[in-house]
Parts: C-alpha cells; structure tokens; sequence
C-alpha cells in the first residue's frame, strides 16, 4: 500500500554539507533573499503588486501558511508517492509543491470565500457585493473582505495543525490516505467555522452603520471584559494558541504532555493544555503593555487603545515563534546533551531572547527595508504580516525543499528509525516523577516566580532604557 508522504519528514536525514554553523548562515542568508526579494514582488507598498494594504497582503500571506499546513501535516503530501519526495531534485519538488500551494489558495479564497459564500452567504466576503453599501468605498470593501477571510485563516492555522501535533490525527491515525487526510480537514474546517461566528461574526457586524443587529450580537458579548467590541481581543489568544501549537512540536518535543502514557488522557490533555499556556501568554502580554505604557484606556487610538493591545499581543507572540522555527529547522533543535526538560528550558531562554532582539530590530529598522510606516501602532505597521512571510518561506524551504542547497536528504534505514524512537522514548521514560524530579519542578517553580516579579519590576525601566522607534 502507498504510504505517500506518511512520516517523511520524521524519515529523512538532512546531512549538512559543510561542518559547524555554516548551513544554517547559509540557509538564513538563502532565505532572507527570497524573503525580501518575494516581498517586493508581492507585498511592499514600493513594490510591483503591492499587496500590503494590510489585509489583502495578509489574507494571502496567512492562508499561504494554512495551505502548507494542509498539505504537509494534514495530508502527507498526498498524492506524491515517497518515491518522488525521495528522489526529485529539491528545487523541482519545491517549486511543483508551492506552485500547488498557490493554486489551491486561489481555490479556496476566490471560488470559495469570495464567490459562493460572498455571493450565497455573507456579502462581507466579496468585495463586490460591500460596495453596493451606501459609504463603502472600493478600499473598505476590499479591506474589510480581505479581514474576515484572513480572520478565518488565523482560526485554521490554529486548528488544523492542533488535531495532529495534539491529537495525533485520532480517531483517524490509521487510515490511508487521503481518507484521513479529508476525515481531519472536515472536522477542523467545521470547528474553524464554529469558532469563526462565535468569536469574529460579531467583529464583521459592527464594521457598518448602523451595527447588524439582526445578524450579529451587538454589541458582542466580551465588550465589558476586554474593554473593547472589536475582534482583536480574539485574534489575541488564537496568535497565541497559533505559536504554542508549534512550540510543543518543534522546540519543546511535545514536553511535558508526552510524558502521559495513557493515549486520549494525553491528547486531550494537549490540546487543552496548548490552549491554556496561549491564553496565559495571552492576559501576560497585554499586562506587559500596561506596565510599560500604561493602563489603556477605551475609547482612544493608537497605543492606548485596548483594542491596538489586544492586536499587538499577537503580533509580540509571532515574535517568539521566529526564532523558535530557525532554532527548530536550522539548529537542529539544540541543545540535546541534557534530559528533556533542560533542553526545553533552555531552548525557551534561547528563543524568548532572540524574540526581544527580533522585536527591537524589527521596529527599528522595518520602515526602511519593508516599506512599512515607522511606530508601534500606525496602522501599516503589521507586523504579523512579514514575520508570517518569513516563516512561509521557512516552511516551504524546510518542507519541500529539504533545506536545500546546505543539507541533502538521505532517507534514513529502518534501523535508524528505529534507533530514534528508542531514543525519544528513553529520553521520555528518564523524566520519571522521581524525589528530585519533585525538587527540580519546586526549584523551577520558585525561579518562576521570581523571573517573573523580576520582570513586572523591571520592564518599565528596560523599555524606556531601549530607544525602539528611532526619532
């Protein structure tokens, strides 16, 4: 029977082609020149299309990543045959598989999103059918189609990945594809939907005048508690939910939660779980906000909008994931020489200050290079938009291309696959609740604590010390 792409990401063996650290300069290098090169193309307000408006930039941008999603973890690459993912040159197989990509993006935003459900549905998701409101123009009609489309894809990116990496695809593991592959896609399309309406429905139906009482709850229901009606609030803990996901895949090696031995305990566990450290990321963040700029306050815009804030919290998360991805694709997921929870903990030290220094560079220097204004707050700086297209080209690049041209792909033997799920396992079985195992979590709860009342103390001080935003 074909396996198609089944576990070939987990099956390959990338063998640098140069010692140290030279591949992963080198695929950086690589990258960032298509990045940038890309972004002229598509996106940059200087460029050739000009995309970033922000939102059809954006929408494209982040349905882009639910694409790659679909069809590397979702569907195993399906309908590839492992012969080919094995034997195709990277840059033909990489260029086949994004062109693929691309096409059903178009798919799905234009016969889809745009033509059935904005002509047969809701008119906010056609462009054309908006402007036939008195008072939009062609740009609000755009713009607001572009953002609840987009604002789907956010719950998606969230969603699709989650079934795999905390579910572990169940109860559909053992099918073939692409049986599984559409079992999962239609579970996590209806619960994308599902999500969608209860938490950005009402965003869309206040956007008009007078507000879509009939057709929306208005005002929405978490007006009170997050000091604000727009859907930022939401778009906060599901960024948030977004990063997590790909924190315990990549640099947390799905700790702790794969130490629970029971299958569905441990799934549930995971995926509730994913959901509860993003919501904590989530509320910390925003505090963090206050306690360098100081309480928001509703009704003003900006910086001192709560609902700017609750945006800004995704865009800080997205931050943290860059690094965590590089670390994860690039690095080799160093280190490894310690047990588990050490090597997560300082992976996570890693990438917390790469997401600082990348948080700072990148507001001090992206009006420059990425045609984006200068500010926190200005409402072409969005930063949620070149990040994510950074870390599409890493997708593609790592997923499709084999991180080509510093590594080769050489498919490991049985053996070796074998060898490393014993490895994965024992490093599993060595975290033991044990006394010192007590200890340590003790210790590490303490330091906790202390790292954040450090934080809470010092962060007003660390920010007004570091000049972001040039003058």
């Amino acid at each position: 029977m074909e396996r198609f792409g089944e576990g070939y990401l987990e099956e390959r063996k990338l063998v640098k082609r140069w010692a140290g650290p030279v591949p992963a300069v080198v695929s950086l290098v690589f990258t960032l020149a298509i990045f940038y090169a890309t972004w002229w193309i598509f996106q940059d307000p200087r460029g050739i299309m000009r995309m970033y408006t922000p939102y059809v930039g954006y929408m494209y941008c982040r349905w882009w990543l639910v694409m790659m999603i679909w069809m590397v973890y979702i569907f195993d690459y399906w309908p590839f045959n492992r012969k080919w993912l094995e034997n195709t040159h990277p840059l033909v197989k990489g260029s086949v598989l994004t062109l693929i990509s691309v096409v059903i993006l178009l798919a799905l935003i234009k016969g889809f999103f745009e033509s059935f459900l904005g002509n047969f549905g809701l008119a906010y998701f056609n462009p054309e059918q908006l402007e036939k409101l008195p008072g939009v123009t062609s740009f609000f009609a755009a713009e607001y189609a572009c953002l609840a489309i987009l604002m789907f894809a956010a719950i998606a990116s969230w969603l699709s990945p989650s079934w795999v990496v905390a579910m572990e695809g169940a109860p559909w593991q053992k099918l073939s594809q692409p049986a599984r592959g559409f079992s999962i896609l239609v579970l996590t399309f209806f619960m994308s939907t599902v999500v969608y309406f209860v938490t950005m429905h009402s965003h869309m139906g206040i956007l008009y005048h007078p507000w879509q009482y009939f057709t929306s709850i208005a005002p929405p229901y978490w007006g009170d508690f997050a000091d604000t009606v727009s859907g930022n609030f939401h778009i906060s803990w599901i960024m948030c939910c977004t990063v997590v996901v790909w924190l315990v895949e990549t640099i947390w090696e799905r700790y702790p939660f794969c130490m629970i031995k029971n299958d569905w305990t441990r799934r549930i566990a995971s995926f509730f779980g994913i959901i509860l450290i993003a919501v904590a990321m989530h509320f910390f963040l925003y505090f963090a906000q206050e306690l360098t700029w100081g309480e928001a306050i509703r009704g003003t815009r900006r910086d001192f909008a709560p609902d700017w804030r609750w945006l800004h919290v995704g865009e800080m998360a997205i931050f943290f994931l860059v690094p965590s991805l590089f670390l994860n694709f690039y690095c080799g997921n160093w280190p490894k020489k310690f047990s588990l929870p050490v090597n997560v903990a300082v992976r996570t030290v890693i990438c917390l200050v790469g997401a600082v220094l990348l948080y700072i560079v990148y507001y001090k220097t992206s009006h420059s290079f990425l045609g984006t204004q200068k500010g926190f707050s200005h409402p072409q700086q969005f930063p949620m938009i070149p990040t994510i297209w950074l870390i599409n080209i890493w997708l593609a690049h790592h997923w499709f291309m084999d991180n080509w041209p510093a590594w080769k792909m050489v498919p490991k033997t049985q053996d070796e696959i074998a060898q490393d799920h014993a490895d994965m396992k024992e490093r599993i079985a060595d975290v033991r609740v044990t006394p010192k195992y007590v200890t340590g979590v003790g210790v590490g709860l303490a330091v906790g604590v202390a790292v954040y009342a450090v934080v809470v103390m010092m962060l007003p001080a660390m920010y007004q010390a570091i000049d972001i935003i040039p003058k």
